[in-house]
């Protein structure tokens, strides 16, 4: 061979240079001793295993966060202070996360096992002039392959000969409908998508047959390159984990800043080394938030549950906070907005327009007649028309009968859902015509097939020729307006009869219905003597009937478009990213309303936008001039011109993203992360895989999704409903919501207790609690007040809040003063406490348990401030959170416990208090409620001033 396989573009190629490149014979194919060096040299058409880190590595990895080196700290102290058990728990927290994270680790790898099994199929070859069936994965460059309807493509071919082939490659491009090849070679910068002369590994032949020259196995081929694409695109770390790692590292180093501190002045005080060590020692346990990695996963955990119920199934923990983070949704178009199944919505026959109702395969639906944008019934020429039965009008059942009988293709009902045979625009003219009560047996039986002539690219039709009684022989055609347009001479009225063809009205229809981003197919009938057998080109060549038009799309989803408005509601940007033509693309955007929050904003796209189509020939590809909804289109073509920059300014203004290939879609999410938004992406398809894994979470369809996508996918929709991605949204921010709840409500314990031990080591006074009580105090307020907050129902108006700004800590202005008020009042009352009681002549001992119980009753009290950080606590419902309820009993039954339980007296050194005390301590924990809710009150009505509430 003069040059490797692998690196050549074989689109641009003709067969015969394709052939010399590769030292292969078109008809002969390989010997068997070419195919074995081929094979040593280029080795099994499978993709490549991608190396990583070993398993016992990327467990230890797991441990290489600052929360977990302070939890680790605080485990190392409890040793010290022999508290086995307390250690136990803090490690088995530490485990715990690094196991969780082990389990979700190697997304990657999994991915690039599915694309494995993409490739693990049959091909027909012709080795040495015989034709022979063997494994996929024994397939060479050079080889040659017989494609047949059904076969799933098992290499990238330069294709040599085809006959009517089409290819389903929705998978890899992101085209809706399959794509006709052929064997003619094509410019060297032709996209991929538009590469007729090539068919690609993991494509599905839905029509014809074929035969090509293997230019590419395993890693070379398009899929392979896929896969190095994941393989390089980068985990990106959640804004959550993001958030937690920058507060993390700040409390590690409060900590040992004041541990320093502490033990210098206490030195510098003369307090005994061993003294100070251990203040130091409590100063570390109490300023740890023990609590918080198990709050996190439990919340999370919570979120996951919920999302499963909406049909969400989450595989990475974090991505249930990413979602409420969301700024911005790329999502694909086939199969996720659209029901990713050709459906006729308009028919021109008789000189009238009718719309047919129902969506999908399923023949159920009527056809009526229809006036522009739901007026009254018209002609389509804008004639007022008379209402009537449509199934009266004979040209219109006509019409809808040659759909039916020059087609190849059927629907079929399979385990309750109706699906494609064949072509699906095809599949589509039979839908039409059954929802018109035509059966297909029944029209067969009368107009049993003699011939057909199978469409051509070249010839833009299909023919077909019928009995049609004994004195005659009836012609059906489809195909572009264009090509039928020239063969007819008349056309048939509502009423049976023949009236002039007027060209140019059908032509301006059909300018108005490719507007829409509608595929039209025209219908035509001719006539042969009965008893002809043979249907030839000459045959319809003029004199054709004109029966009418027939348009179609893959319409979007009904729930998808109120899913759309609620995520515009809700500040979340929805941009569509489709290898489908641009003109589709942006119909299917104006019916969803997608764009519309960016147009509202500015109505200019930016650079590279390119107005949306209107020319008649939608179905051939992504025609230019200007669109009445002015949304626009950024094509591939014009992506590959703009530098990064460039992209970067445009990606924010253009909502509609046209013939991409994955290389681009991974690009787009680049450029919109470089904006600062937190990007979902939305995809089915084997092309949307590396662009799912790059984006801060990943959604894969459940049920049409390829395995590649959902193993890339940090969320799979078990329902395949875009809808179910703002249903998730929705649990996200709700998630969220409940952690800042708790980190709210957590970290004045720490506070508190930091500024108690400080005041008390500063004044040089007796330490008012002590490490193990300390250890007590974190730990019951973490388990069993603080994560009720976990279960804390989503507050009204989630989804009218603007998306939190990727760069927000969690403790914004608002947090911080809360968390502030909350530890002084802590620090004051159980400080103030402690002294009065010392004062009086208490014993340590007692006055460390009034100190340790006015940590837990203004805990406990505090709890219910944090419910609602925006409104009152007297405005939430009090029985809306019934775990909570039941944490707040458990924890006065552990207080209880603690006080009065002689075991707990001894390991815990506290006493039994009088009832005097406990009315003491209840009232400055219900002071302190007051007065948090006055500063929250405070701060609401700053912030209404501001225009932020």
């Amino acid at each position: 061979m003069s040059s490797d396989p692998v690196a050549e573009h074989w689109h641009h190629l003709s067969v015969a240079q394709a052939a010399e490149l590769l030292e292969t014979d078109p008809e002969e194919g390989l010997d068997l001793f070419d195919v074995k060096r081929r094979r040593e040299r280029y080795g099994a058409n499978e993709l490549s295993p991608r190396k990583g880190p070993g398993a016992l590595i990327r467990f230890l990895l797991q441990f290489n966060d600052p929360l977990l080196y302070i939890l680790m700290a605080a485990g190392a102290v409890t040793l010290y202070l022999r508290e086995w058990i307390d250690a136990a728990v803090i490690f088995g927290v530490v485990v715990l996360n690094a196991v969780i994270g082990y389990v979700q680790e190697a997304k990657a790898v999994e991915a690039l096992k599915a694309l494995a099994q993409t490739m693990t199929t049959e091909a027909t070859v012709v080795r040495a002039g015989e034709r022979t069936t063997v494994p996929a994965t024994e397939l060479v460059p050079g080889d040659v392959v017989v494609l047949q309807s059904g076969d799933k493509v098992p290499a990238d071919l330069r294709l040599a000969r085809t006959r009517d082939l089409q290819i389903d490659e929705s998978a890899l491009t992101g085209e809706s409908l399959p794509v006709e090849k052929d064997g003619h070679a094509v410019p060297k910068e032709t996209p991929l998508a538009d590469r007729s002369c090539v068919a690609y590994a993991s494509s599905l032949v839905t029509y014809g047959a074929g035969r090509g020259l293997v230019v590419a196995t395993g890693d070379g081929t398009e899929v392979g390159r896929i896969s190095e694409l994941i393989a390089q695109a980068e985990t990106l770390q959640t804004p959550l984990t993001r958030k937690l790692a920058q507060f993390s590292k700040m409390l590690l180093i409060i900590i040992l800043a004041v541990g320093a501190v502490t033990f210098g002045v206490g030195l510098l005080r003369g307090e005994s080394v061993f003294d100070m060590f251990q203040a130091a020692i409590a100063l570390a346990v109490a300023a740890v938030p023990e609590g918080l990695p198990a709050a996190v996963t439990i919340t999370l955990a919570i979120g996951v549950s919920r999302m499963a119920r909406r049909r969400a199934i989450i595989r990475k923990l974090p991505a249930v906070e990413t979602l409420g983070s969301t700024s911005v949704i790329c999502t694909d178009k086939t199969g996720t907005l659209t029901e990713n199944q050709m459906t006729v919505q308009r028919v021109v026959a008789g000189g009238r327009l009718y719309c047919v109702e129902g969506t999908g395969y399923e023949p159920s639906g009527a056809i009526a007649l229809c006036g522009d944008d739901g007026q009254e019934p018209a002609d389509a020429d804008g004639v007022p028309a008379e209402a009537g039965r449509p199934d009266g009008d004979e040209a219109l059942l006509e019409c809808l009968r040659a759909g039916l009988l020059c087609n190849d293709s059927r629907a079929v009902e399979e385990e309750g859902r109706w699906q494609a045979q064949g072509d699906p625009t095809e599949v589509a003219l039979e839908v039409a015509a059954r929802k018109a009560g035509l059966q297909r047996a029944e029209e067969e039986r009368r107009r049993a097939r003699r011939d057909a002539i199978p469409f051509e690219s070249r010839h833009q039709y299909m023919a077909t020729l019928h009995d049609d009684g004994d004195e005659r022989c009836v012609v059906y055609l489809k195909g572009s307006a264009e090509s039928v347009l020239t063969r007819c001479s008349a056309r048939l009225g509502s009423d049976g009869s023949s009236t002039d063809l007027d060209r140019r009205v059908v032509a301006q229809q059909v300018e108005r219905l490719a507007a829409e981003g509608l595929r039209v197919l025209a219908l035509a009938r001719g006539q042969m003597p009965a008893g002809s057998d043979q249907l030839r080109h000459e045959d319809v060549r003029r004199g054709l009937t004109f029966l009418g038009l027939q348009a179609m799309i893959d319409p979007p989803r009904p729930e998808a478009i109120t899913a759309v408005a609620a995520c515009r509601s809700a500040g979340v940007a929805v941009k569509m990213i489709t290898g489908d033509h641009a003109v589709t693309a942006a119909a299917i955007a104006a019916r969803m309303g997608i764009g519309e929050m960016e147009q509202g904003r500015d109505g200019d796209a930016g650079d590279g936008g390119q107005p949306i189509a209107t020319a008649a020939a939608a179905s051939t590809g992504p025609p230019a001039g200007d669109d009445p909804t002015g949304e626009r289109v950024l094509t591939g073509q014009e992506l590959e011109r703009l530098h990064d920059s460039e992209l970067i300014a445009a990606v924010q203004e253009v909502s509609v993203f046209a013939r991409v290939s994955p290389e681009q879609k991974l690009r787009l999410v680049e450029a919109l992360q470089a904006r600062g938004h937190v990007v979902a992406m939305t995809g089915d398809g084997v092309n949307d895989a590396p662009a799912l894994k790059q984006a801060d979470i990943g959604v894969a369809m459940g049920v049409t999704g390829t395995d590649v996508a959902k193993e890339a996918a940090d969320m799979v929709l078990t329902d395949d409903n875009f809808a179910s991605v703002e249903a998730a949204v929705e649990e996200g921010r709700g998630v969220f919501d409940n952690l800042v709840k708790f980190v709210t409500y957590a970290l004045p314990t720490n506070l508190g207790q930091g500024l108690v031990l400080l005041t008390a080591i500063f004044a040089g006074l007796t330490l008012p609690i002590l490490p193990l009580q300390i250890l007590w105090i974190n730990m019951i307020t973490a388990v069993f007040l603080g994560m009720g907050l976990a279960f804390e129902p989503k507050e009204a108006g989630l989804m009218q809040r603007p998306p939190r700004p990727a760069g927000a800590p969690i403790l914004t202005r608002e947090v911080n003063v809360l968390i502030i008020t909350a530890g002084l009042v802590l620090q004051a009352g159980a400080f103030g406490l402690f002294e009065i009681a010392r004062r009086q002549g208490v014993p340590a001992d007692e006055a460390r348990t009034i100190a340790v119980n006015t940590f837990m009753a203004v805990q406990t009290f505090y709890l219910f401030n944090c419910r609602s950080l925006r409104r009152t606590a007297f405005r939430v419902h009090p029985f809306s959170n019934r775990m909570l309820l039941i944490g707040v009993l458990l924890t006065a039954g552990l207080q209880a416990m603690f006080t009065y339980a002689p075991f707990m007296n001894v390991a815990f050194k506290s006493v039994p208090l009088s009832g005097g005390r406990w009315a003491t301590i209840v009232l400055v924990a219900v002071a302190a409620f007051l007065f948090i809710e006055i500063v929250k009150a405070v701060q609401n009505a700053i912030d209404r001033r501001r225009g932020i509430a």
